[in-house]
């Protein structure tokens, strides 16, 4: 195929006009251009093309139209001098302001939100059957309560695609009436129960797996960053994998485990995880669930920071505060100050490294700095781990499942009294099982033949 026929081929970006609010008290932790910047790369890796933008600064949203009414017709003056075809809101909508702003702005103009164009990136993206579970859950969950006779705002189906969302997951959103719109919700509902239900499996199958490498004493690192910061760049180099790289928001989307050799021939498989990114739909924080498991349950985390970006501290902020929503925010963490190759002074990067805690300065495309990142990584892992000797009596039975779940076991023999432990446990958990360490000398009761 020539080349010119190829490019008649490729469909037209449509054109895309957006809006920011700034709310009195509800100010995110980048500035309002800051996100309107990045609402403009999502809109980008979405296929859409950005031809204006606008913002206002509110004491609270509008019951009707979310912005003012004066700033509607703003708008819509706007969108027509930029033949705008789709106006994206950086802040989640809800069904009326939607239908409101599509009323007033005309039939020939999409109202779309910074969620929906994120679930659509998801959506692109997701290549693993659990991973195009989980984004047809959040779309599916987004949808139901927004279902009218003339909702179409979705460019592709849900889980990717090819149709408008008249049809999203083959589900007809079009009816004619009350009736169809009555059938349309209880197929989505039914949906939404049967993905849940498929999710709950692999939820089951990744706690079996996290159990069957502690047993193997495998300690795991989940490497966790705002989008983009460079967390598949740097799996690649240390596991010498094949993730997908680009330059852009949400390049990869499901995860994926790899087993890296650390100093002093120990090993640790490290995880690459779903990027974070500001205002994260919560819907997409439910629905991967069983994936963000995995940063939750992991022995360490290895915070990725793309330290050239201008907003890095913010970003990382918004990392920090993500981990605690999701409960990990007790894991160890590791910082990464990563792209140190794009600074134009190097000492930038050590005066960075200041600011962050555990901070290692590296660079994931070139390599600089990974050797220290790696020692610094296993000595977190191994050296934290403390070497005890115990008697558990059967009644612990909470310490003994820790010790299984959070330690590593040498040796475990069951006698009269209890099981008897040897093997490391973090440091933070010695305090615990110190009541029952058997002393140099101390004689053990014999296996009892009824245990």
């Amino acid at each position: 195929m020539s080349k010119k026929k190829l490019l008649a081929t490729t469909p037209p970006r449509e054109r895309a006009f957006l809006v920011g609010v700034e709310l009195h008290g509800r100010e995110g932790l980048l500035t309002l251009d800051d996100s309107l910047t990045e609402l403009a790369l999502l809109c980008d890796t979405a296929g859409l093309d950005v031809v204006g933008e606008t913002t206002q600064k509110l004491d609270r949203p509008n019951s009707q139209t979310f912005i003012g009414s004066g700033k509607v017709e703003e708008l819509r003056a706007l969108a027509e001098e930029t033949q705008a075809e789709v106006v994206v809101f950086d802040d989640e909508l809800n069904p009326r302001h939607q239908r409101e702003l599509e009323r007033a702005l005309g039939h020939n103009v999409r109202v779309l939100d910074r969620t929906v164009v994120i679930l659509d990136i998801f959506a692109q993206h997701a290549s693993t059957s659990e991973g195009q579970l989980q984004v047809k859950l959040a779309q599916y969950e987004y949808f139901l309560p927004r279902l009218t006779g003339q909702w179409t705002h979705l460019s592709r189906q849900a889980g990717g695609g090819g149709g408008r969302a008249g049809s999203v997951g083959g589900v007809g959103l079009r009816g004619p009436g009350e009736t169809q719109l009555e059938i349309d919700r209880r197929s989505i509902r039914r949906e939404i129960a049967h993905l849940k239900e498929s999710l709950e499996k692999v939820r089951a199958q990744r706690g079996r797996h996290r159990t069957q490498r502690k047993r193997n004493r495998v300690p795991t690192v989940a490497l966790v960053g705002y989008t983009n910061a460079g967390k598949s760049t740097l799996i690649n180099r240390l596991a010498d994998a094949e993730v997908y790289v680009a330059d852009q928001l949400f390049a990869t989307l499901d995860p994926t485990t790899r087993r890296v050799e650390l100093p002093g021939s120990r090993v640790a498989l490290f995880t690459d995880t779903v990027g974070f990114i500001q205002k994260l739909p919560t819907t997409l924080v439910a629905a991967f669930r069983a994936t963000l498991e995995e940063i939750a349950e992991a022995d360490l985390l290895l915070h990725m920071v793309d330290i050239s970006h201008l907003n890095a501290m913010n970003q990382a902020e918004v990392v920090h505060a993500t981990l605690k929503e999701i409960e990990a925010g007790h894991v160890p963490v590791i910082t990464a100050l990563n792209k140190i190759d794009r600074l134009q002074d190097p000492k930038a990067a050590r005066q960075a490294v200041a600011l962050f805690p555990q901070a290692v300065a590296i660079s994931a495309l070139t390599g600089e700095g990974l050797p220290d990142l790696l020692e610094r990584v296993g000595n977190t892992l191994f050296e934290t781990f403390t070497p005890v000797h115990v008697n558990l009596p059967y009644q612990q039975g909470q310490l003994i499942s820790q010790f299984h779940e959070l330690g590593q076991i040498e040796s475990i023999e069951h006698n009269r009294k209890g099981v008897t432990i040897r093997g490391r446990i973090p440091g933070r958990l010695v305090a615990q099982f110190k009541p029952w360490q058997v002393r140099p000398g101390e004689k053990i009761p014999q296996e009892d033949e009824d245990v």
